[in-house]
C-alpha cells in the first residue's frame, strides 16, 4: 500500500511538469517575435520614422551651398492722375492740365544666386552631416533596445510558465498528499498534526496558483504589445541547452570593441562634432559672404515714364555682404554654442563610464552563469534524491511529514532557479554584445536555437 501511494505522488508531480512544458501548436518562437516586433512595435516604428526625419538634416545643410533659383511674374491694370503745367498765350498764369491714362504693365523676372564665400553654409552643411550620422547611430541602438525588450520580455513568459508549472505541481502533491494523510488517519496510522501541516502548505499553494497565473497573462501582454501578437504559448528551452564559450573572453577586448562601435557613443560623438559646427556657425556672422547673382528679367510698361514701352534685362555679376555690428548677437550665440559643445563632451565621457560599468558587470555575469548553472543542475538532481531518501525514512519512522513537505519545496525552488539562471545567461549574454555595440539579428537566430517547441 505504501509503495502504491508513493508511485501516486511521484506521477501526481511528474504528470503535471509535463502537461505544462508540453509544446502548443499556437507557441511563439524567439525569432518569430522578433520578426513580428520589427514590424509591429510602435516604440521601433517611432523609430524608424525619428531616422528618417534625421537624415533629411544632410539634405538640409547642403541646400546652403547650392544654387538658388526663383522667379517672379506681376501683373497690374493701373489708372493714373497726370497733371501738367504749361504757358498758354495770352494768358497771365500757367493753367494745370489734368489726365488720367489708364494702362496695364506686366513684368517677370527669373534670379539665380550661388555662393561662393558661404562660411555659414559651410558650417550648416557639416553640421547636417554629423546629425544625420548621430540619427543612424540612435536608430541602431534603438535596433538593439528591441532586441533586448523581445528576449526580456520571452523570457519573462517563460519564467512565469515555469512559476505557474512548479506552483501548480507543488499544489497538486500537497493535495494528494492530503487525501494520504486522510487515508491513513482514517486507519488510525497518522496524525491529525500532519494533516494539519499539508493543509496549511495546500492553502498558501493555492495562493501561490493564483497569484503565479496572473503574472503570466501580465507579462504575456507585455510580449504581445512588443510584437502585435496575441501571445498563446511560447517555446521552452530546448533539452540541450549548451553554454556557448565567451568570444572574446578578455574584458578588455570587450571594452575596445565598446569605444569603436558603442552605437550611443558614436551617436554623441557626432553630436560633439555638430555643437562644434554650431559654433563655427554662429562665428560666421563675423565674416564676409561673396555670392554669384544673376538675374534676367522682362517688363512691359512697367511705369507711367515707360508706357507702351517693353524692356529686357540681363545682369550678372557678384554681391559681397559685409557683416559690421548686430547688437552683440553674434558674440552671444558664439559663446552659447561653445558651451553647449563642452557640454556635449562631458556626456560622452558620462556615457562612456556608464556603458563601461554595465559592460564589466555583464562580463561578470556570463562568466559566472556557466558555474551557477553546473552548481544548480547539482541542486536539482540532490532535492531529488533527497525527496525519495525522506520517503524511505518516513516508512522507517525517521522523518516525519514536514520533512517530505520542506523536501519537495526545496525541489521546486531548486527547479526554479535552474531556469532563472539559464535566462540570466542568455539575457547577459545579449546585454553584453549590446553594450560592445557587436549585437547583429544573427545573434538573435542564435539565441532563438536555445529554445525548441519540440
Amino acid at each position: 500500500m505504501a509503495a502504491h501511494i508513493k508511485k501516486r505522488l511521484q506521477l501526481s508531480v511528474f504528470a503535471a511538469l509535463l502537461v505544462a512544458s508540453a509544446p502548443s501548436a499556437n507557441a511563439l518562437g524567439l525569432w518569430q517575435a522578433y520578426e513580428a516586433a520589427l514590424q509591429n512595435d510602435p516604440v521601433y516604428r517611432g523609430a524608424k520614422f525619428e531616422n528618417a526625419a534625421g537624415q533629411e538634416n544632410k539634405a538640409l545643410g547642403r541646400s546652403a551651398l547650392l544654387p538658388s533659383l526663383s522667379a517672379s511674374y506681376s501683373q497690374y491694370k493701373n489708372r493714373a492722375d497726370y497733371t501738367t503745367r504749361g504757358l498758354n498765350t495770352g494768358e497771365l498764369f500757367n493753367k494745370p492740365s489734368v489726365s488720367h491714362p489708364e494702362y496695364k504693365s506686366v513684368s517677370s523676372s527669373i534670379n539665380l544666386r550661388q555662393s561662393i564665400l558661404n562660411l555659414d553654409g559651410i558650417a550648416r552643411y557639416k553640421q547636417g552631416v554629423a546629425q544625420a550620422l548621430a540619427s543612424d547611430a540612435n536608430f541602431n541602438s534603438r535596433t538593439h533596445d528591441l532586441m533586448l525588450r523581445v528576449l526580456s520580455s520571452y523570457l519573462d513568459v517563460l519564467f512565469a510558465t515555469d512559476q505557474v508549472t512548479l506552483v501548480t505541481a507543488q499544489r497538486d502533491t500537497y493535495l494528494e498528499q492530503r487525501r494520504v494523510n486522510d487515508r491513513t488517519f482514517a486507519k488510525g496510522e497518522g496524525t491529525r498534526t500532519d494533516m494539519l501541516e499539508t493543509q496549511a502548505k495546500l492553502d498558501a499553494a493555492e495562493v501561490q496558483v493564483i497569484e503565479a497565473r496572473d503574472n503570466l497573462a501580465n507579462t504575456k501582454e507585455v510580449l504581445a504589445g512588443i510584437t502585435g501578437q496575441a501571445v498563446v504559448n511560447v517555446d521552452g528551452l530546448a533539452k540541450d541547452f549548451t553554454i556557448r564559450p565567451l568570444q572574446p573572453n578578455n574584458i578588455d577586448a570587450w571594452q575596445n570593441l565598446a569605444q569603436e562601435k558603442n552605437p550611443e557613443l558614436q551617436a554623441q560623438k557626432y553630436s560633439i562634432e555638430a555643437a562644434v559646427q554650431e559654433v563655427n556657425r554662429n562665428r560666421s556672422g563675423h565674416y564676409p559672404r561673396l555670392d554669384l547673382v544673376a538675374s534676367y528679367s522682362k517688363g512691359q510698361s512697367e511705369s507711367l515714364n515707360t508706357n507702351n514701352t517693353d524692356t529686357v534685362v540681363r545682369s550678372l555679376g557678384i554681391q559681397l555682404s559685409v557683416p559690421i555690428y548686430s547688437g552683440g548677437y553674434v558674440n552671444a550665440a558664439s559663446n552659447q554654442a561653445v558651451a553647449n559643445a563642452e557640454r556635449a563632451k562631458a556626456d560622452l565621457e558620462s556615457r562612456r563610464d556608464r556603458i563601461m560599468q554595465e559592460l564589466r558587470k555583464q562580463f561578470g555575469l556570463v562568466q559566472s552563469s556557466v558555474a551557477k548553472v553546473e552548481a544548480l543542475q547539482k541542486a536539482v538532481e540532490s532535492s531529488r534524491l533527497l525527496i525519495q531518501a525522506t520517503q524511505q525514512s518516513i516508512k522507517g519512522g525517521v522523518r516525519i511529514n514536514l520533512d517530505l513537505l520542506s523536501a519537495r519545496q526545496q525541489y521546486y525552488a531548486n527547479q526554479r532557479d535552474l531556469a532563472q539562471a539559464k535566462y540570466n545567461y542568455l539575457i547577459s549574454n545579449l546585454r553584453l554584445r549590446m553594450s560592445a555595440g557587436v549585437l547583429e539579428p544573427e545573434d538573435m537566430r542564435l539565441m532563438a536555437a536555445y529554445f525548441s517547441g519540440k
